[in-house]
């Protein structure tokens, strides 16, 4: 959890700082998506192949840790999965409605500074 949790700020705060440069939430989630997913894959990878051990369960008293090693390893692959895409896609989805509201508020004038 705590590893996908890293992940997902690292790839939102990328994108806030993009979307402070480009003010396109589209183009800031997918250059944030693109350019953070080195380090994403890595720090993955790097939990996977550590608990690989784990997961096969070899030596005494393995059995007893193998299925917390596979479901660490099967939650890895579901989080940075959902880091690499779902994470971006939903930014844009709220960005694009808060962008749009904060447009909208500052195209109406104030109440009663028209009279």
């Amino acid at each position: 959890m705590g590893v996908a949790t890293a992940n997902s700020v690292l790839v939102v705060t990328f994108a806030n700082e993009l979307l402070e440069r480009y003010q396109d939430p589209y183009r800031a989630a997918l250059e944030a998506g693109y350019v953070r997913i080195r380090p994403v894959l890595m720090t993955a990878l790097a939990m996977i192949i550590g608990m690989v051990p784990m997961a096969l369960g070899l030596g005494e008293g393995g059995e007893q840790n193998a299925p917390l090693g596979r479901a660490v390893i099967g939650g890895l692959i579901f989080a940075t999965t959902a880091t690499l895409f779902f994470v971006p896609a939903v930014f844009m989805l709220v960005s694009k409605i808060t962008h749009s509201e904060k447009s909208e508020s500052s195209a109406e004038p104030a109440f009663g500074a028209g009279a």
